[in-house]
């Protein structure tokens, strides 16, 4: 895949920041590949900064187990560890389809119109092939739903231990699997709210976040140098 980084800064943020997030970005849309070595001379010359933030932005992606430095060697892109994935898809899976439950009592008409129209700009993507925009929307359906039940914690918790699970998301709807399954479950779970029932709700959501347990290791074989 080639990378494409975008050299516009936002003038209110950090330098560091700039550089974390922009290589994250790309590491996690697969733009910067798994396995692909990456040096800070590399870096330099993409986003035009000097090296002491490319630096800390290195120390912060290799906390986050995206990048793996090797003594004498360099720095690598980590590979999608298939261990951690099915780790963060339990522990999304498992608290998702208790919170999801809670859902059915405490979204409201207006918040459940929310999610409809999460689906209907999914379905524009899927029509225009935007891949990129479906998981922003995707990450945003699952946010709207558990930020909505007062668990903005939960959410960022996840989001700290989905990292490796939301690469291999990004990676199935790249290779551009069928798109319409995930509109039809985000409807089903929808659906379930919107009827107030619990049972139904749990179903959808948990046959929902299991599916990357049975795409992976087509993945895996498809692109073996991406995994661990």
């Amino acid at each position: 895949m080639n990378i494409k980084l975008d050299a516009s800064r936002d003038a209110k943020g950090l330098v560091r920041d700039y550089v974390h997030d922009t290589l994250k970005r790309n590491i996690m849309e697969l733009k910067l590949e798994p396995g692909r070595f990456i040096s800070e001379k590399e870096v330099v010359e993409m986003l035009q900064v000097s090296r002491a933030p490319i630096r800390e932005a290195f120390v912060k992606l290799s906390q986050e187990e995206l990048i793996e430095t090797i003594p004498q060697k360099g720095s690598f892109i980590s590979l999608i560890d298939l261990e951690l994935v099915e780790e963060s898809r339990f522990v999304r899976e498992t608290m998702e389809r208790a919170i999801i439950r809670q859902a059915c009592e405490m979204l409201n008409a207006e918040q459940v119109m929310q999610l409809q129209n999460l689906i209907s700009l999914q379905e524009l993507c899927v029509e225009g092939n935007n891949y990129e925009r479906l998981f922003e929307l995707d990450e945003e359906f699952h946010k709207t739903i558990i930020v909505g039940c007062g668990k903005y914690r939960t959410w960022n918790l996840l989001q700290q231990l989905s990292t490796h699970y939301n690469r291999i998301r990004f990676l199935r709807l790249a290779v551009n699997y069928d798109w319409q399954i995930i509109l039809s479950e985000h409807q089903a779970i929808t659906r379930a709210i919107r009827e107030k029932n619990p049972d139904e709700a749990e179903k959808a959501m948990g046959e929902h976040l299991g599916r990357v347990s049975f795409e992976k290791e087509e993945l895996r074989l498809k692109y073996p140098s991406y995994f661990k």
